[in-house]
């Protein structure tokens, strides 16, 4: 039986196209409560239905007989399946450490050189409480590591009385895409692929740290992690995400796309 799903725009990444880590929300969300992965093929639209297909032959890991893929038309959006999350999680980032984040951070900086500044995630101008608004800000650790405290605003949609579980999709997607904002120059790159794994929903209005950090860097394929911790470290979400940086030209058709 095939369902259909619409992301409404205020979960946007780029202008016109669904926030990557929603995206792959949504459609893990129809083939698993339990932990998932996610490839998008294409940016997701927004404010369009999208139909969901469940199902497949089994011959990869996207096209198992409990996966499911979100078509715009016959457009293959994203695929995904059931999955885990192998990732060495560090140290819990802390309320201070984050706080000490936001004191050296340089949001002048960082709005100039945002590639889609009104991001749900990421985005500075979003404002408080409509956005996620978690920004990169750098951990001092000697391993390279970008944080940011995130209270979850009582505005952010929810399921059976918890935060929806999409929400915390978003908020693992930019964290693991800027973790190499201080290690490298910032440049455009895609997500191709998310896993996430949730412990517990946190509370709106509860205190906690979002983080991300690189794995592995294969020419234009990095791989990175993102989690979220409460104020005392206990791991209420991990990711696992792989990005793919665009070639000038590959940008160039991805803006038109999306704007």
């Amino acid at each position: 039986m095939n369902d259909t799903v619409t992301i409404a725009g205020r979960f946007n990444g780029p202008p016109r196209s669904a926030n990557g880590g929603y995206a792959c929300g949504i459609t893990a969300r129809a083939c698993t409560h339990g932990t998932a992965q996610t490839s998008l093929r294409v940016p997701p639209p927004v404010e369009r239905p999208m139909r969901v297909e469940r199902g497949g032959d089994g011959t990869d890991s996207t096209d198992s007989k409990d996966a499911v893929s979100l078509y715009d038309g016959d457009t293959l959006i994203a695929q995904a399946s059931p999955a885990t999350v192998d990732v060495d999680l560090p140290t819990p980032v802390t309320p201070a450490e984050a706080k000490d984040a936001i004191d050296h951070f340089d949001h002048d900086a960082y709005r100039a050189m945002h590639y889609f500044p009104t991001c749900f995630t990421c985005g500075p101008d979003r404002a408080d409480g409509d956005g996620l608004r978690l920004f990169p800000g750098k951990v001092n650790r000697p391993e390279p590591m970008i944080a940011w405290p995130w209270t979850p605003d009582p505005s952010l949609p929810r399921e059976d009385g918890e935060l929806d579980p999409l929400v915390l999709w978003a908020a693992l997607d930019c964290p693991s895409g800027w973790a190499t904002y201080y290690s490298r120059d910032p440049h455009p790159h895609v997500l191709g692929s998310l896993a996430v794994r949730i412990e517990r929903l946190p509370e709106p209005g509860e205190p906690s740290v979002a983080a991300g950090w690189p794995i592995s860097d294969d020419g234009r394929k990095e791989r990175s992690a993102s989690a979220i911790w409460s104020a005392d470290g206990e791991l209420l979400a991990v990711g696992a995400a792989t990005w793919i940086a665009l070639t000038e030209e590959q940008f160039a058709r991805f803006r038109g796309a999306v704007s």
